[in-house]
């Protein structure tokens, strides 16, 4: 078999690991939607499960990102933009770290200071930029096997949607230091909040290592 024969099969089956990667990313982040409304419902029996499947996620993440780094151990230079192939699957799995971390701080808020503060809506908004943020980058990984070239639109939608964060989370600040009495609570959300402002970051991070990944395709 031709050398350029096993490169174009090796390449093909590190991306698909980071597929795989990106898809598990997108289910985690669903389930942090999924959270918040179970949350604010009070449904313990939903949230267990999603504690569950969050913790079995990061799991499953860091054993794909493990396997993606053997796969190009054993290729060696066989295959072009290594580093950004890496660089990419370790952002992802940094994605997921986020999202179980917001899912964990999330599952510690008392619903009541959303109702003090009127904030509700704002989280809602939050998260719901989060996860499109990891569902754009998503679209942009899958891309990158069938049709690299439109993987490097699809970095604009991701960089979109942090821009997007960066407004809304500065606007929850402002609102919640104005109507939030609890100190706890308000440190909390904060806390919440900054660590998914950082998943969107983060997504951005991975799209413009994808990008510079789809190049060399």
């Amino acid at each position: 078999m031709f050398s350029g024969e096993l490169e174009t099969q090796a390449r093909r089956k590190t991306l698909s690991i980071l597929q795989d990667e990106s898809r598990l990313v997108l289910d985690a982040a669903r389930d942090l939607a999924l959270a918040f409304s179970s949350i604010t419902n009070r449904d313990e029996k939903i949230i267990a499960e999603i504690k569950e499947r969050m913790g079995k996620a990061e799991e499953d993440v860091e054993f794909l990102r493990r396997t993606l780094t053997r796969e190009v151990a054993e290729i060696g230079t066989m295959m072009m933009n290594r580093e950004d192939l890496l660089r990419t699957a370790y952002n992802i799995e940094e994605v997921v770290a986020y999202i179980g971390a917001a899912f964990f701080r999330l599952t510690q808020l008392n619903p009541n200071i959303l109702i003090e503060g009127k904030l509700k809506d704002e989280l809602k908004d939050i998260i719901d930029l989060t996860v499109e943020a990891v569902q754009n980058l998503n679209k942009l990984i899958q891309a990158l096997i069938i049709n690299p070239s439109a993987s490097i639109e699809l970095v604009n939608d991701v960089q979109k949607v942090e821009r997007q964060m960066d407004a809304k989370y500065r606007a929850i600040i402002t609102k919640a230091l104005n109507t939030v009495s609890d100190i706890r609570g308000l440190i909390m959300l904060k806390d919440i909040i900054e660590h998914m402002e950082a998943v969107c970051d983060t997504c951005l991070r991975a799209a413009d290592s994808a990008i510079i990944l789809a190049l060399g395709l």
